[in-house]
């Protein structure tokens, strides 16, 4: 396929951005980008044959006919400034990811939480069936190398990101929506118009196809009960079509559970990701896949196998029998849920949270503070802003505060630079380490496990 377009991304370097510009490219259009730093991601997309430029500067988009951008990128972006004055087409992320769709059968999946892993698990089944689609995820993934992949057939898999209302933009055969919460509410505004918005994107769904409902939340159910769609509801609900039973949660090694289609048992399942939450994700996977035709027992053998997306749930296990695991959890539903995988493994848990963006922080603190009751040990540090300026009087100690006020003992607001340090005085042989945060915390796993493996070297 070829295209004489040349399509410019600010902020290439980003997951998400990334991702949409190696689909884009091999889509057969010819794609540049900048961001503020070199990365491996830049470095992965460069080694691929697209021109990227760091620092973001007018000239950089010369030779550009249309120009993608986030929702993170500043209107006053001197890219974004050039790209008016020469009325060059500019379309949002998802606008210029609608484009792509358009002649796809597209399998869409979005929600407050669980997309990535969701998303994950429906590419990994329609590739290993032989369908051979076109994947664009929102995290890095074993199978694929990267978060991206160009196929050749006319299916499409992606993450619908709702974060600012532009998901509704898409028009897919298949909608996934794993759930609602109240999230991006520096967005939003109020939880109506978050309703609004997943009502809109399920109602986008095709005729011909149909929506995928999580039956564990109940505005998507209450918005189910109002759709002119075909709806398919899958979880652990009794009214649940697609649904989990006797499921048994085996700490490190996942869960198993038996899955009925319509009230006939299909065969019983191996999920080697953890926690609850990821049962009934698998399920939401499960239940496309079928749609498409694929068997059960090609179903069962791919997901037994499935490792999971980069920084979900992610397990580095020491000598000393410590585990550290690495989580992208932001919001604290997903923090609960991350920690709640691992709340009868008998092992100590401590935490360490990098909160993510100064709003949220202020939004939902209380519900923050509510959420690390499950941590033997806290550990709050300074909040990551992305793109947001601070706000005065809003820092991460406001949670650390805000969770012992509701009981927490063992609570400590920690500078990001001594967050090692402090571990290697606390963390002992059993203990469950969680680096939680959708920020740069992802970096310091490693680094933890390097510097607790040499001092247990040492004792």
């Amino acid at each position: 396929m070829t295209n004489e377009k040349t399509v410019h991304f600010i902020g290439i370097g980003g997951i998400g951005m990334s991702g949409l510009a190696e689909v884009f490219y091999c889509h057969g259009y010819s794609v540049q980008g900048s961001d503020l730093r070199k990365s491996k991601v830049t470095d992965r997309l460069e080694k691929m044959g697209l021109t990227i430029k760091i620092g973001h500067r007018p000239e950089n988009i010369e030779g550009a006919d249309l120009v993608v951008y986030s929702s993170c990128i500043a209107e006053k972006n001197p890219e974004l400034a050039a790209a008016r004055e020469k009325n060059l087409t500019i379309l949002k992320r998802m606008q210029a990811l609608a484009m792509l769709m358009q002649d796809k059968k597209a399998i869409a999946v979005s929600g407050a939480h669980g997309k990535t892993t969701t998303t994950s698990l429906v590419s990994i089944l329609l590739i290993e069936a032989g369908l051979d689609p076109t994947v664009f995820i929102g995290a890095d993934v074993h199978f694929l190398g990267g978060n991206a992949k160009c196929g050749q057939s006319d299916i499409m898999v992606t993450e619908a990101d709702e974060s600012d209302g532009t998901f509704i933009l898409l028009n897919p055969l298949y909608s996934v929506s794993t759930n609602i919460d109240r999230e991006h509410m520096d967005y939003y505004g109020t939880m109506d118009n978050v309703l609004k918005a997943y009502k809109q994107f399920i109602e986008n769904t095709k005729n011909e196809g149909c929506a995928f409902i999580c039956a564990e939340d109940e505005n998507l159910k209450n918005i189910a009960k109002e759709s002119k769609k075909r709806i398919i509801k899958y979880g652990i609900s009794e009214d649940a079509d697609i649904r989990a039973e006797n499921i048994v949660l085996l700490g490190l090694d996942g869960s198993e559970f038996d899955v009925k289609y319509k009230g006939n048992k299909l065969g019983r399942i191996k999920l080697s990701i953890l926690g609850l939450h990821n049962v009934i994700n698998s399920l939401a996977a499960i239940g496309v896949a079928m749609e498409l035709g694929m068997n059960f027992d090609k179903i069962k053998g791919v997901i037994g196998e499935f490792k999971g997306a980069d920084r979900r749930f992610r397990i580095t296990h020491l000598d000393s029998n410590i585990v550290i695991i690495d989580d992208y959890a932001h919001h604290p539903t997903e923090i609960r849920a991350t920690l709640k995988a691992m709340e009868s493994s008998g092992r100590r848990i401590v935490a360490v949270f990098q909160p993510h963006r100064f709003t949220r922080t202020r939004d939902l603190k209380d519900q923050f503070g509510k959420c690390f009751d499950i941590a033997d040990h806290l550990v709050v540090t300074d909040i990551y802003p992305a793109d947001e300026k601070p706000i005065e009087g809003v820092s991460g100690n406001d949670i650390c505060e805000s969770a012992k006020s509701y009981g927490h003992k063992d609570a400590h607001f920690i500078s990001k630079d001594d967050i090692i340090k402090h571990l290697i005085d606390v963390v002992k042989p059993g203990d469950a380490v969680f680096l939680l945060g959708a920020g740069d915390i992802g970096e310091m796993p490693s680094k933890i496990a390097k510097t607790l493996k040499d001092i247990n070297a040492k004792v």
